[in-house]
């Protein structure tokens, strides 16, 4: 609770942190004309039981759009400790604001909660129709919020609509949620509709009468005998807990980014632009068997596309017509290039297989028996990790440390370079923060790879062509 106003919430944990001096982590929404405000965003920390974590939360009263907050009217502030918050009864620590000598500030309710493995996002759109009319001069100015069930019988509010402004049939915006935030108010200068419960398992059954809810107010049915309902809310689009290679109609999906990122760095050395594309782990139509080396472009006999967007498009077409299907397998795509690069060994080309994938593999055992077999070929994998799964097998396939080996035999070179994509990510994971250090690191060992060959075969370089003259070229004036 807090003074009147738009109350705003500075959110700053750090390690180090004293009475005098924190690191800002980051700030909560502004949620106006409320002396309860009940904040939705949440952040994550890394807990560790052993170590003393001081953490400092500020709350403001904004009065205009300035991020200074020097600008805004200080309520108050309060120190604890990660460990306080994670150790009180349900993980739920209550504590007085203070700063403001002489002055009550209020109180302040912190929550913990330990993040489950589960790293789906749930995506979904809702509807409501024939609402109750609240505005005395208009309808309503409808909007929802989303409250999640804690293991103590209370709840979290976990999301919030926009308002949609003078309806009675609203249609809000899609919007997306960790599954982890769905599954585990502000009513002071609101008027109630109603409510509704539901779970997510039955949000899963997608679009349909079972996905449309009755909002019902309490109070309104005790004292109206024939009150039925405030209207009813639609799951108006299909959920779906959406994999990596969920397309957005608003950004690029990881798969998509990664592969404009690293595909426009080693384009550059393919002369024609023209690029083999191939999908594994999908069932195909129209018999939906399952293929590990199947044509993003659905031709078989001509799987090339024309530059990054070619692949690009070819990717998204694919999606819309296969069903992503187990388990992942690696080998038959690695021997697909072999099979190129056996048929080229005098040195006239090298290949490069670029690989990107969720960490996921099925045939390891094969797959790096297929990487041995083509460390005698003309030919690199470059393979790069989309998403935040445990990278372990790729770093074994990577083979810095250890040379990979199959059956008893070593290969015969490193031909493996492993990147994890979001170690070049900012923290939204839309935009790559340093595209020359991926540049970098992705080409990193190629040139040897490809010299490795080189001697290898005993190929030598073709001669130097002659040395540029000025005098070749036409009488131009200097600049």
């Amino acid at each position: 609770s807090a003074p009147p106003g738009r109350s705003h919430f500075e959110f700053l944990p750090h390690n180090g942190c004293n009475h005098k001096k924190c690191e800002p982590f980051g700030r909560t929404e502004v949620i106006d004309n409320t002396l309860n405000p009940d904040f939705v965003r949440k952040y994550i920390l890394d807990y560790f039981f052993e170590e003393k974590q001081n953490l400092r939360f500020d709350v403001y009263d904004i009065d205009s759009k300035s991020p200074d907050l020097g600008k805004h009217d200080f309520l108050g502030q309060v120190h604890c400790t990660l460990g306080e918050i994670v150790g009180s009864p349900a993980s739920r620590l209550e504590k007085p604001l203070g700063g403001i000598p002489g002055k009550k500030c209020g109180t302040i309710i912190l929550s913990a909660e330990e993040l489950g493995n589960c790293r789906d996002y749930a995506t979904m759109q809702f509807c409501a129709n024939k609402l109750d009319k609240k505005d005395f001069f208009g309808k309503s100015d409808p909007f929802m919020v989303f409250y999640r069930s804690n293991e103590d019988g209370t709840f979290t509010i976990c999301h919030k609509t926009e308002v949609v402004k003078s309806t009675l049939n609203p249609v809000w915006q899609p919007f997306s949620i960790p599954v982890r935030a769905l599954c585990n108010g502000d009513y002071e200068s609101h008027d109630f509709i109603g409510e509704f419960t539901t779970s997510y398992k039955e949000l899963c059954r997608g679009q349909s009468q079972l996905n449309v809810y009755e909002v019902v107010n309490a109070k309104k049915k005790i004292k109206k005998k024939r009150y039925i309902n405030s209207g009813t809310v639609s799951l108006r689009s299909e959920i779906r807990s959406t994999s990596l290679h969920y397309m957005n109609p608003y950004q690029m999906n990881a798969y998509a980014m990664a592969l404009k990122a690293v595909g426009e760095i080693i384009q550059d050395y393919d002369s024609d632009k023209m690029f083999p594309a191939l999908g594994f782990g999908a069932k195909l139509p129209p018999d939906g068997r399952v293929s590990h080396e199947f044509p993003l472009n659905g031709n078989v006999e001509n799987p090339y596309c024309n530059g990054m967007e070619g692949i690009l498009e070819a990717y998204h077409q694919s999606l819309k017509t296969v069903q992503l299907y187990g388990p992942t397998n690696f080998a038959p795509v690695v021997n697909h290039v072999a099979r190129y690069a056996a048929a080229v060994q005098d040195g006239s080309q090298y290949f490069v297989l670029l690989i990107i994938t969720d960490g996921v593999i099925s045939d390891m055992a094969q797959t790096k028996e297929a990487i041995v077999n083509a460390a005698k070929l003309p030919m690199s994998i470059i393979i790069v990790g989309v998403g935040q799964a445990e990278f372990d097998a790729m770093v074994e396939l990577d083979g810095d440390d250890i040379r990979i080996s199959s059956r008893g035999k070593l290969a015969e070179r490193d031909i493996v370079q492993f990147v994890p994509f979001r170690d070049y990510m900012d923290r939204t994971g839309n935009h790559v923060l340093s595209m020359a250090r991926l540049a970098k690191d992705v080409l990193a060992e190629i040139p040897d790879q490809l010299i490795s060959y080189m001697k290898s075969k005993t190929i030598k370089p073709n001669p130097v062509p002659p040395a540029y003259s000025p005098s070749d070229d036409p009488q131009t004036n200097p600049v």
